[in-house]
């Protein structure tokens, strides 16, 4: 039999935040300085890794990584937003609506896996000091990411890919600022049960592995470096994980507080609300932790500074 996209429209509407006309040019300005903010911040930190050769390890090559993932990830949801607020359309083609899914999967599944592999980073320096280069090596950083990135696209693909499955009667309102697969779901007329279980499954799993990778390789740390007679080598130790542990906690505390938050409200649009904090603030603040808590990072942006304000 031949398949057939059961889809019955072209195109999907985003309520957004608020149906309050008042509030669009307070949430346009918000949005458009966090969004700024963001992109310079993951920019700065870039710049000063690449440009700055006592930065070229592991740590900083996927922190790099996790730079340049924030800035895609907050380019995926509110450049449409602000252009909808500013154009005052809040529709979405249904090719772009889906596309947008297939990229938050990305880059969101990306991030947790990029968590995952830091504090493993720092497992080895701490743990195995004398064998870090050699079990840290290019090679093996590089093949990290790789199986990064593909975990989440073949994650991605396969949401999106079920997703093109649903049919919807009439043209979809979904309560949020960007295209959520969860709300998508919701609007559909058609069987939803493989979707959600799908979404509930994978979702599980993508959280539950990094984050147990991060706690194991926590334990592990903590359990060594209070091996350590000095004091001060003991402080400088937890120094170096103090700011992932920052990230770790703000990226999955605010994700895990949407969840509950959806779990207890029938409404929507608090819960769109709720999703900015992991959506948004995180890729925001990241690099303020990162620079602001290490030492490094503070005089290699201070370097970078001084080369671009006094070239000569």
């Amino acid at each position: 039999m031949e398949r057939r996209n059961q889809t019955a429209v072209s195109e999907f509407l985003l309520l957004g935040l608020t149906d309050d006309p008042a509030l669009q040019p307070l949430i346009f300005s918000l949005f458009l300085t966090m969004y700024l903010v963001t992109i310079l911040g993951n920019l700065l930190i870039i710049l000063a890794i690449s440009s700055d050769s006592h930065l070229h390890m592991p740590m900083y090559f996927f922190l790099s990584n996790l730079s340049f993932n924030d800035i895609c990830f907050s380019s995926t949801t509110i450049p449409k937003m602000l252009v909808n607020i500013l154009t005052e359309v809040q529709t979405s083609t249904y090719t772009a609506c889906l596309s947008q899914v297939c990229f938050v999967f990305i880059f969101g599944g990306l991030e947790n896996c990029l968590l995952a592999v830091m504090p493993y980073d720092r497992y080895v320096a701490i743990c195995y000091p004398l064998r870090y280069t050699v079990i840290m090596n290019q090679r093996l950083c590089i093949l990290l990411v790789l199986i990064s990135v593909l975990l989440s696209t073949v994650d991605s693909l396969l949401h999106t890919l079920m997703a093109l499955c649903l049919s919807f009667c009439t043209t979809p309102e979904i309560p949020h600022f960007f295209c959520e697969l969860a709300q998508i779901i919701k609007v559909a007329c058609s069987d939803t049960l493989i979707n959600n279980l799908l979404v509930y499954l994978v979702m599980d799993i993508f959280a539950a592995v990094p984050l147990s990778g991060i706690i194991f390789s926590y334990i592990c740390i903590v359990s060594s470096v209070l091996k350590i007679s000095s004091s001060e080598g003991k402080y400088k130790a937890f120094s170096t994980c103090g700011s992932h542990l920052l990230v770790v906690i703000l990226y999955y505390g605010t994700g895990f507080g949407v969840y509950i938050s959806s779990e207890v409200t029938d409404s929507p649009r608090r819960t769109a609300v709720a999703s900015v904090m992991y959506s948004v603030v995180p890729q925001m603040l990241n690099p303020f932790i990162y620079s602001l808590r290490n030492r490094d990072m503070k005089g290699a942006l201070r370097k970078l500074i001084e080369r671009t304000t006094c070239p000569l």
